[in-house]
């Protein structure tokens, strides 16, 4: 795929999103059932349903790059091998959120490049938003609109705001402020968190805990076309297609502008 058409395809994962996001929306607040995987980590209908509309459209579009899903990988594991150029699909991330009927659970699909995400779209179903790469930069439309670019904020020394997890400890919260020195923090979950860093209304996502590949990569790619980065603690980069992992995350930190 050449580079021009990597800089156009965060538009068509947009529309992707958009269409498991439809599928999915009817399901929350609704007496869906919910099921538990091997790890004990809850499943529903919705994930099932956006996953299979998912791969279908990826597949119509794209159908020589392989696909890494959350679902797919839960019931069958993931590949032992892996080529430089893959997606990877979490057709709801946040499902604790959905089943409690909070809004900030996801969609997200992201293209993987040696290593790097070159390309992604993430929606929030509850909230009608979509955040997508396009060009080298970073888009937001509300479903049906018209999308408009965004940007990191600068970092505001004394007002900086960290997006955690709800689930976070009093003790975990106070040793990461002290190390990352932000001021204040809300509890948020799933990938939108790198979103609204990317647009401007947060500045900092400390990650000292387990996820997988497919939770936090298209929103990587979204936080980095708008001037954010995603790094390890040490500042390293941080890398995806880690098969000897299976493809399991260590710490990482999301930061919006310097």
């Amino acid at each position: 795929m050449p580079d021009a058409a990597i800089n156009d395809l965060g538009a068509s994962l947009a529309d992707v999103c958009e269409a498991a996001a439809k599928l999915i929306l009817p399901l929350w607040r609704s007496d869906v059932v919910v099921d538990r995987k091997a790890d004990n980590s809850p499943v529903t209908e919705a994930d099932r349903r956006g996953e299979a509309l998912i791969l279908a459209g990826l597949k119509r579009l794209y159908p020589d790059l392989p696909v890494i899903s959350e679902e797919d990988a839960s019931d069958f594991g993931v590949p032992e091998a892996i080529g430089p150029r893959f997606f990877l699909v979490d057709p709801l991330d946040g499902t604790k959120a959905f089943v409690r009927g909070d809004p900030n659970f996801t969609v997200n699909i992201a293209l993987i490049e040696h290593g790097r995400p070159v390309a992604g779209a993430v929606t929030a179903p509850a909230s009608n938003e979509t955040w997508f790469t396009q060009g080298g930069a970073a888009m937001k439309r509300q479903a049906g609109g018209d999308a408009r670019p965004v940007r990191v904020r600068p970092w505001t020394q004394g007002a900086a705001v960290a997006l955690v997890s709800h689930t976070m400890k009093e003790a975990v919260a106070e040793e990461l402020a002290a190390a990352y020195h932000f001021t204040s923090r809300q509890p948020m979950d799933s990938s939108i968190k790198f979103c609204r860093i990317a647009e401007g209304t947060a500045d900092i996502y400390p990650r000292h805990g387990a996820t997988m590949e497919w939770d936090i990569a298209a929103g990587h790619a979204v936080l980095e076309a708008a001037g954010g980065r995603l790094t390890t603690p040490e500042g390293r980069p941080f890398v995806y297609g880690k098969v000897d992992a299976g493809f399991r995350n260590g710490w990482f930190v999301a930061r919006g502008g310097l």
